[in-house]
């Protein structure tokens, strides 16, 4: 379509030219369940409804199931579709304009019509919103927008957000009275604030493209991490030294913080300011909710999310609602967690937040070296169902609050993934032959890239050793606050199967196809990168196991380590550790996207 050409002109185009051609046709008898597992087949939406002689008679949509289904307790295996489908079907002529579909849509206050031929049989559907972004899209186009212009107009949007969430622990420190820390954490926060509204200046507000999107979200994540690094420099915990060794310590332990990798540079928590402790453990909250998408959600109505679909797993009907939800649940589950380590024995509040706030985004940071010792076996356990909370998808949280969105996907996934983790206690108990507890919170530690560290890594033999690392690889389930390959990816690789066989590749999904394609290439990269950079430390004379071993604990955002990525560690080795720990936050699939955008997962419709 030509640019010059304004919304008036495309209204006239006909439907046929803007239609969705694959449609799932169903008899009105059909039961449910029969239904569910075609649209999920076919990946639509709706399914028309034919009568015994083949004439559409109604239409059936997910939100008709989830509605007229789910709410109402009715048994699906016994419910055809003619029972919950609207009639009668509201369709429109396959050479009428997108102008009389709109105008049709709005009489009858729907967002798609059928679309039939010249003998009366369908052939397609038009979608209300399939319509408005063409007329969106060809305002935007004759404002030729510039893209980076959009992308610093939303960047603005997201650090300003940032900054406000920073005033939390700037407040906390204020009211503890402790003014350098209060005082850093509000420098950072009026940066932030500042850097938006100057960033918002220099833009303009126009929809991103999914390229746009991944550079937006790296960006946002890059920023933050940055200028999170302003209280660590304002505070100088290090000591004296140089302004290149305290910004690399700055950066990692900004990173560490941001992405819940939890690799801390100090030995003893303790001596640190308590509300610069509690802030240290808001970071890892605020990088283990994906903060970055909860404000798109904001900023982006629902129809114009879909997007970011491609960067989730566990996609739910509304994401402003998931997120909405996941924010709420997640601040419950940490108050409760404090909670439960005030009553096992730990009476400093502050730090029991700052440990909850850990151990909920699986971050791994300890507000105090004695932590363990204090909280006790009953605290133990609850920072392990804690850090099983964090790993397990988002999605999986919120379908227990709306039953009706909790899918048989996710509760394979987090079936899988419990499973696995109980055979590693058990393998990893017989493997290094310490007590239960130790091996119970290792493992789970592991595995959810919490990086909580009960017995010393350097004693371990190579075996367990070994095994700690595929756990680091795998790591939690996906679209949650783990790291690592994530449970769905491998699940993922079942679809392979399938693909590879002899018609396989033919009849496949294009979604299917960049989901294999994406799966590949985080489980190549994964393993691969922090190889590189244990080259580099082993040239700096440490043994290479052992410094693989560190690499892939900073990518998989888990932590664990013997000691290599620690205050001792040169800068250039600290900034390839910080660089590793955002990629492994970002599951390195946002830089895959920015190069390779094809490869994001799309609703096609």
């Amino acid at each position: 379509m030509p640019d010059s050409q304004t919304s008036p002109d495309i209204l006239r185009y006909k439907v046929s030219q803007y239609m969705k051609r694959t449609v799932t046709i169903m008899h009105e008898s059909s039961l449910i369940p029969s239904a569910c597992a075609q649209m999920q087949k076919h990946r639509s939406d709706e399914i028309i409804v034919t009568n015994s002689i083949g004439e559409p008679v109604g239409i059936v949509t997910d939100e008709d199931i989830l509605r007229k289904v789910g709410e109402q307790h009715a048994r699906s295996s016994r419910t055809r579709i003619e029972d919950i489908m609207s009639f009668p079907l509201v369709s429109i002529h396959h050479n009428y304009s997108l102008k009389d579909a709109l105008d049709k849509m709005r009489k009858n206050r729907i967002r798609k019509l059928a679309v039939l031929s010249d003998s009366n049989i369908v052939i397609g559907i038009i979608f209300q919103h399939t319509i408005v972004e063409l007329i969106q899209g060809s305002i935007v186009r004759n404002k030729k927008p510039s893209s980076v212009k959009s992308i610093l107009w939303n960047l603005g949007s997201v650090t300003q957000f940032a900054g406000l969430l920073m005033l939390i622990p700037a407040l906390v420190s204020t009211f503890m009275l402790e003014v350098q820390v209060a005082a850093g954490i509000f420098m950072m926060a009026t940066t932030l604030l500042a850097l938006g509204f100057s960033l918002n200046s220099y833009g303009e507000k126009y929809p991103l493209s999914l390229r746009a999107m991944t550079i937006l979200v790296f960006s946002s994540f890059v920023i933050l991490v940055l200028v999170g690094t302003i209280p660590y420099m304002y505070i100088s915990p290090y000591g004296e030294m140089s302004f290149v060794d305290e910004f690399s310590n700055s950066l990692f332990s900004s990173s560490a913080a941001f992405t819940t990798a939890g690799i801390s540079l100090f030995a003893t928590p303790e001596t640190l300011p308590q509300s610069f402790t509690f802030f240290r453990g808001f970071t890892q909250f605020v990088g283990g909710l994906s903060f970055i998408y909860l404000i798109m959600t904001v900023f982006y109505p629902e129809n114009k999310l879909h997007n970011m679909r491609g960067f989730i797993s566990g996609a739910t009907p509304n994401l402003r609602e998931l997120f909405a939800t996941i924010t709420i649940v997640f601040s419950i589950y940490t108050v409760i967690i404090a909670s439960m380590f005030w009553m096992f024995g730990s009476e400093n509040m502050i730090d029991n937040f700052s440990l909850a706030f850990s151990t909920i985004s699986t971050g791994g940071f300890l507000p105090n070296s004695n932590m363990f010792s204090e909280i006790e076996i009953g605290g133990e356990i609850v920072l392990i169902i804690g850090m099983i909370l964090g790993t397990l998808p988002f999605g999986f949280h919120y379908g227990l609050i709306r039953t009706k969105f909790l899918s048989v996907k996710l509760g394979r996934e987090v079936t899988v993934y419990l499973l696995m983790l109980s055979g590693a206690i058990i393998l990893f108990s017989v493997l290094y032959g310490v007590d239960s507890m130790s091996s119970v919170i290792t493992v789970v530690a592991t595995s959810t890239t919490a990086g909580f560290q009960v017995v010393d890594m350097s004693m371990l033999d190579a075996t367990p050793k070994i095994f700690l690392t595929l756990l680091m690889i795998i790591g939690g389930c996906g679209f949650s606050t783990a790291g690592g390959v994530k449970i769905f990816r491998i699940l993922n690789l079942y679809d392979l199967r399938k693909l590879l066989s002899p018609s396989g590749w033919k009849k496949g999904f294009v979604n299917d196809k960049n989901e294999i394609a994406t799966t590949l290439l985080i489980f190549a990269l994964f393993p691969t990168l922090p190889l590189v950079a244990a080259l580099y430390l082993s040239s700096e004379g440490y043994d290479f196991y052992d410094s693989y071993f560190e690499t892939i604990g900073a990518i998989t955002t888990s932590g664990m380590g013997s000691g290599i990525l620690g205050i001792d560690l040169d800068p250039v080795g600290k900034i390839i550790a910080s660089f590793l720990m955002i990629l492994g936050r970002l599951e390195i699939i946002l830089v895959i996207f920015m190069f390779v955008p094809k490869l994001i997962r799309q609703k096609h419709e």
